[in-house]
């Protein structure tokens, strides 16, 4: 069926809170931009003339094709090689959405999207719903086909699961570059006593790789293992380079709204380590080097037209 252009246009003006949405819930940009095209097929499909509000029509059927696609995802990462960590997005990334309160900000924080791959995929929908977009939970209900009594008992049922983790400090992006600076100061000095410091006692370092790059799929746990670990990982070799194809030069950013440290050979984004700040330390050190999960945050690097001098060069 043929859409008027003011069909499109309203598809088109959904389509930034549509991805902010999908990305929430899958943790993966380029499965939520899936998402939303399959959404727009279904919208092309139908008799729009017939949709009393199209917002929230487009709201469920997004919704359900990311419970499908969750649910599917869950078998997947049975198989998948090493640990997945979701897509991280660097700063200013449209897709991360909605960031007015601190509920909209942790929501797409990496520490709470690493949480929420521990939720079942109504937990997870009914959370990102109502934190991120502030639906109320007769709305939720009826996007998830649940009373609002089920929605309200998931909703808190969830809420306590991403509670369960560690206070997560909220900073802002002068205090996140202060952050990176003092890590990368630490992990490139050669000696574990100034990572240490800046640890967590039960701090973990993990990295996804896919299968494609060499990343450790058992967690470092423990300040001076972690500390012993970024020793070696930000130590220049001949080998690192070959591996990628170059010298990766280290920059400062945030991603997911928080302190990240990114590694950028020849504009290609081959690394992206995203720091949990808590109170008392750096709590995980969380590394992305699958170069799937990184072709968004190269473009997103290659559009910002980033000129300054890397902090360090590997």
């Amino acid at each position: 069926m043929a859409l008027s252009m003011s069909d499109v246009d309203r598809f088109e003006a959904a389509r930034p809170r549509l991805e902010a949405l999908a990305y929430r819930l899958l943790g993966s940009a380029g499965e939520a931009e899936d998402a939303v095209q399959e959404t727009f097929l279904r919208w092309q499909a139908t008799d729009v003339e017939r949709i009393e509000v199209p917002e929230a029509w487009l709201t469920k059927v997004l919704t359900n094709l990311c419970l499908n696609q969750l649910t599917s995802a869950r078998a997947r990462r049975e198989t998948y090689v090493g640990r997945w960590l979701p897509e991280p997005l660097l700063a200013g990334d449209p897709m991360l959405g909605p960031a007015d309160t601190a509920e909209q900000r942790e929501s797409v924080s990496y520490a709470v999207l690493v949480l929420l791959e521990r939720l079942s995929p109504n937990e997870r929908a009914v959370y990102v719903l109502r934190e991120a977009f502030d639906y109320p939970h007769r709305e939720i209900a009826g996007i998830l086909d649940l009373t609002e009594a089920a929605s309200q008992q998931i909703y808190h049922r969830a809420k306590k699961h991403v509670a369960g983790g560690k206070a997560r400090t909220e900073i802002d992006g002068a205090t996140a570059r202060r952050i990176v600076e003092e890590f990368l100061a630490a992990a490139t000095s050669g000696r574990t006593e100034p990572l240490v410091r800046l640890l967590t006692q039960d701090a973990v370092s993990v990295g996804d790789g896919g299968g494609k790059v060499p990343a450790r799929a058992k967690a470092f746990e423990g300040a001076l293992a972690v500390a012993r670990f970024l020793r070696g990982l930000f130590k220049p070799s001949e080998a690192k380079r070959a591996y990628v194809g170059g010298a990766p030069e280290i920059h400062a950013t945030t991603a997911n709204g928080g302190p990240a440290v990114v590694a950028v050979v020849d504009g290609r984004v081959v690394g992206i380590t995203c720091l949990e700040v808590t109170a008392e330390g750096i709590a995980a050190v969380r590394s992305q080097v699958n170069p799937d999960k990184l072709v968004r945050a190269t473009g997103r690097w290659a559009a910002a037209g980033h000129r300054e001098a890397p902090l360090h060069t590997l």
